[in-house]
C-alpha cells in the first residue's frame, strides 16, 4: 500500500513538470539538431568518449539546447554539475561552489560548473573564475544568447572554447514535437498539419514549441491549426533591439541594398518593424548609406533618405512604413558608387599622417600688409574655378591622388 501510493505521488509530480523539462533528451545520441557539434568526429563528440571535460562557452539562441548539452556532458565524463544562473547568484554563491569543488578535487571528483547567462556576471565576477579554471579546479560552462566577444571578458574567452549552437530548423522541432506525442500517447489527438504550425511559430526554439503543444494538448482532445492558433496566440518576432540580433538583421539589410537585392532589403526591414525597431533608427541608418553606398552615382538619394527620416519623425507609425519601405527599395535599385567613401578614407589617412603640414603660403589667408610681404595669399585669384600652379596641397602631399 505505501509503495502504490509512493508511485502514485511520483506520477503527480511529474506531470507537474513541464513537458519540455520532460523531453529533455539525457544523452548525445537522443539530442536532435546540432550536428555541426555532434556528428561521428566533432567536437562535443570527442569531448566525452575522451572522458576530459573542457571548458566550453556555448552560445546559442534560447530553446537550441546549451542547459542540455552541459548536463549531457557532466554526466558522460562523471562529473558532478552545479548549475546556477547569472540572473540569481552572486559572489558568495560561486564561493560556496569553488569550496565544494575543493572537497571534490580532495574525493577525485570532477566538478563542472554550470552558468547559464554567464554574460549577466560583470567583469569581476567573470574574473573570480579565472584561477580556478586555470588550476582545474573546476571545469566552466557558460552559456549565453549574447555575442560572447562582447559580453564576457578576454581572459575567460582564452580559457574556453566557444561553440556556437543554431536554432532548431523546422524539420528538427518537427522531429522533436512527434517524440513527445508518442511519450504523451498522444499520437491520434494531434494533426501533421499542427505539429507543422506549432514548428513554424517556434522560431527554432525547441522550449516554445514543446509548451505550445503542451498548452494545445491541455485545451483540446483533437489538436488541430487552430487549436494551436488559440494557444499561441502570436509568435514574438526572433529579435532583440539591444541583442546580436539587432546587428545582424540591421547588417543584413544594409547589405542587401548595397547587393542591389530590393527583396531581401525589404523582407530584412520588415523583420526589423515587426520587431518594434526604432523607425528613426532604420531612417538614420539609410541616410548614412545613401552617401556611403550611392553617393556620386545617384546625388538625388541623400535628400531623398533625408526626407524620409523627417517624415519618420513627423508622422510616426505605423504610417512610416510606407515611408520607409518606399525609399529602401529607391536605395537598393540605384546606382552605387563608393568613390567618395573611398577618397574620405584615403583623406583621413593622409590627414593623420601628414597631420602638421604646413598650409601653402600662397593659399593663406592675408588679412595685413604684413602677410602680404611674407607672401601669403601670393598670386592667388579670387575667380571661379581658379587653379594656382603651386597646386593647393601641402609641398608633402603634391601629387596625392585621393579622389
Amino acid at each position: 500500500m505505501y509503495y502504490t501510493a509512493l508511485i502514485s505521488r511520483y506520477n503527480r509530480n511529474m506531470q507537474r513538470v513541464p513537458l519540455a523539462e520532460r523531453m529533455r533528451p539525457t544523452t548525445l545520441d537522443e539530442v536532435i539538431g546540432q550536428t555541426h557539434l555532434l556528428g561521428h568526429k566533432e567536437i562535443l563528440r570527442r569531448i566525452v568518449k575522451n572522458g576530459e571535460p573542457v571548458s566550453l562557452i556555448l552560445w546559442g539562441p534560447p530553446g537550441s539546447g546549451k542547459t542540455t548539452l552541459a548536463r549531457i556532458i557532466a554526466q558522460e565524463v562523471n562529473a558532478e554539475c552545479i548549475e546556477i544562473s547569472a540572473v540569481t547568484s552572486g559572489k558568495k554563491d560561486v564561493e560556496r561552489i569553488i569550496e565544494h569543488a575543493r572537497q571534490n578535487w580532495n574525493l577525485q571528483l570532477r566538478t563542472i560548473l554550470f552558468v547559464d547567462e554567464i554574460h549577466r556576471f560583470n567583469k569581476a565576477q567573470q574574473d573570480a573564475f579565472l584561477p580556478h579554471v586555470e588550476s582545474g579546479l573546476i571545469t566552466l560552462i557558460g552559456a549565453t544568447t549574447e555575442n560572447p566577444s562582447f559580453e564576457v571578458i578576454t581572459p575567460l574567452l582564452s580559457r574556453t572554447r566557444v561553440l556556437v549552437l543554431q536554432p532548431h530548423t523546422k524539420s528538427e522541432l518537427i522531429a522533436i514535437l512527434k517524440k513527445a506525442v508518442i511519450a504523451e500517447k498522444a499520437k491520434t489527438r494531434v494533426s501533421d498539419d499542427a505539429l507543422d504550425y506549432i514548428a513554424e511559430l517556434a522560431g527554432g526554439d525547441a522550449r516554445v514549441a514543446l509548451g505550445n503543444l503542451e498548452l494545445a494538448l491541455g485545451m483540446a482532445k483533437k489538436v488541430t491549426v487552430e487549436t494551436v492558433k488559440t494557444a499561441a496566440q502570436k509568435k514574438l518576432p526572433g529579435y532583440d533591439k539591444k541583442g546580436d540580433m539587432h546587428y545582424n538583421v540591421i547588417s543584413a539589410f544594409i547589405k542587401s541594398m548595397r547587393g542591389s537585392d530590393v527583396d531581401a532589403a525589404l523582407y530584412y526591414l520588415a523583420r526589423m518593424i515587426d520587431a518594434g525597431e526604432d523607425p528613426k533608427f532604420i531612417a538614420r541608418r539609410m541616410v548614412i548609406f545613401a552617401s556611403e553606398d550611392i553617393g556620386l552615382a545617384g546625388n538625388g538619394a541623400l535628400g531623398l533618405a533625408l526626407n524620409a527620416f523627417q517624415a519618420v519623425e513627423r508622422i510616426g507609425m505605423p504610417e512610416s512604413s510606407y515611408i520607409l519601405f518606399h525609399v529602401a527599395a529607391a536605395l537598393a535599385k540605384s546606382e552605387k558608387s563608393r568613390r567618395t567613401t573611398e577618397a574620405m578614407g584615403r583623406a583621413q589617412s593622409l590627414a593623420r599622417k601628414f597631420s602638421d603640414a604646413a598650409v601653402p603660403l600662397h593659399i593663406r589667408n592675408a588679412p595685413t600688409n604684413l602677410m602680404k610681404d611674407l607672401g601669403y595669399g601670393k598670386d592667388y585669384k579670387w575667380t571661379a574655378d581658379f587653379k594656382h600652379e603651386k597646386g593647393f596641397l601641402p609641398e608633402e602631399l603634391r601629387g596625392e591622388t585621393i579622389f
